[in-house]
């Protein structure tokens, strides 16, 4: 692999000019397809399901796929839908990947395609949004697999198309999402070389792309702490061992982790308590608290760190107050950092930057977050962006964010990351025929 990509960095001033397609074809056919890409935007959004639920879509999106004369595999990781195309000349195998679920939100926007759906989550009622954007998502991919059907003659190679379930997180019980696509053999006949994701953004502007060589998303772990101490009167505290004064300390100690442990002119962690239950009454103090928390990381050494030094935290002030605690990390899912591989990404920036202008394509700070893209990219080189969606006359300080009743994207800005999915194809491929 770091053949290929050297080979492809030597090409560069040849792909910078579009290759064996010239960029003029890619944008008119771009163009052609929008209105297409928009209505099946609409029709998602319209009629959004939650994660390993995502049955009608599935149909859907294998409908669409099956037109353009794909092999089209269904029921991958429950309801993944994956397709092949083949050049029939050899050459790499590039997949393109994009996420089908919504979430248990309900939409307040007045929008003509707006969500009324109603779903269930952890057993109850719940409306469903997307309101994260993976609507557009699969439109744009499945615009970018319309234009590299017309142009299979001009293709080396094969393109995989990647249609995956629970991005965000499998139902309570269950399992989904990349790692099980990766388990269940997705990057396996045919062997994929190198993979390209993008997510739309609600706060970027339309027509720009933002990404990063290396941490581009953070590794996220959550975790649960259970304290036991002894139960006592809250008038008597000697006669107690505390969980809730043991817990505050715990609480407090972590965040040194970060503020002193931390490398942090190199590296990047947020530790954060979002739950803490124990007690029912003033004047007992109880016998357990539990707490749960998440850590972020955007690197394999700070996670490391974390790892090491969250259970020396945790037992150090549970053995000086005479408490025991039972740490659990990871809690019940786990991504890894979301890592575009640099040498990859150093090659496909000319790519980046013909397809949405120079000035449109921005080096993006890290965030936060976290997404499941990752798994894919521990087994082959991968290059996941961020493509704008905000309309140009909003302020990004006004934009909603996303996971919220408001979220809202820009139809505009999908025809953007149709045609990057389609030239970073082209361009990879052209330079590992």
């Amino acid at each position: 692999m770091k053949l290929k990509l050297l080979a492809l960095s030597l090409l560069i001033p040849t792909l910078s000019h579009g290759g064996t397609v010239s960029p003029s074809v890619v944008d008119k056919m771009a163009d052609e397809i929008e209105p297409h890409v928009i209505a099946l935007r609409h029709h998602f959004h319209e009629f959004p399901e939650l994660s390993n639920r995502e049955f009608d879509t599935a149909k859907r999106v294998a409908q669409e796929l099956r037109k353009l004369g794909l092999e089209v595999q269904t029921g991958v990781a429950k309801t993944g839908v994956v397709a092949i195309l083949d050049s029939g000349r050899p050459g790499p195998v590039v997949a393109l990947r994009a996420d089908m679920d919504a979430l248990p939100v309900k939409e307040i926007l007045d929008l003509p395609f707006k969500s009324e759906v109603v779903g269930e989550y952890n057993g109850q009622p719940v409306p469903v949004m997307h309101a994260c954007g993976h609507d557009t998502h699969m439109a744009m991919l499945l615009g970018a697999a319309k234009i590299l059907t017309d142009l299979k003659d001009q293709l080396h190679g094969k393109v995989k198309f990647i249609f995956q379930p629970a991005e965000e997180g499998a139902p309570a019980g269950e399992v989904g999402g990349a790692e099980v696509m990766v388990q269940e053999g997705v990057l396996d006949n045919p062997s994929v070389d190198v993979i390209f994701g993008l997510h739309i953004s609600s706060n970027a502007d339309v027509g720009t792309v933002r990404y990063r060589p290396g941490g581009m998303m953070a590794a996220v772990d959550p975790f649960k702490i259970e304290i036991e101490g002894k139960q006592a009167h809250g008038a008597y505290p000697w006669k107690s061992v505390d969980p809730i004064t043991t817990s505050a300390q715990m609480v407090m100690a972590l965040q040194t982790i970060v503020s002193r442990e931390v490398r942090l002119i190199d590296d990047a962690a947020v530790v954060t308590i979002g739950s803490i239950h124990g007690g029912n009454r003033s004047n007992i103090i109880p016998e357990k608290v539990e707490l749960v928390g998440t850590i972020r990381t955007l690197n394999k050494q700070a996670r490391d760190l974390m790892y090491e030094a969250v259970p020396r935290k945790v037992q150090g002030i549970a053995d000086s107050m005479g408490a025991e605690a039972t740490l659990t990390l990871p809690l019940d899912y786990s991504y890894p950092v979301t890592f575009n591989d640099p040498d990859l990404t150093a090659a496909m920036v000319p790519t980046l930057e013909r397809t949405a202008g120079a000035k449109n394509a921005i080096i993006a700070k890290p965030a936060t977050g976290a997404e499941d893209f990752s798994f894919f990219q521990e087994k082959v080189p991968g290059l996941y962006m961020w493509v704008g969606g905000k309309p140009l006359d909003v302020a990004e300080v006004d934009s909603p964010a996303h996971h919220t009743p408001e979220f809202f994207v820009d139809d505009s800005g999908m025809k953007l990351g149709v045609k990057l999915l389609t030239n970073l194809t082209l361009d990879y491929m052209d330079a590992n025929q």
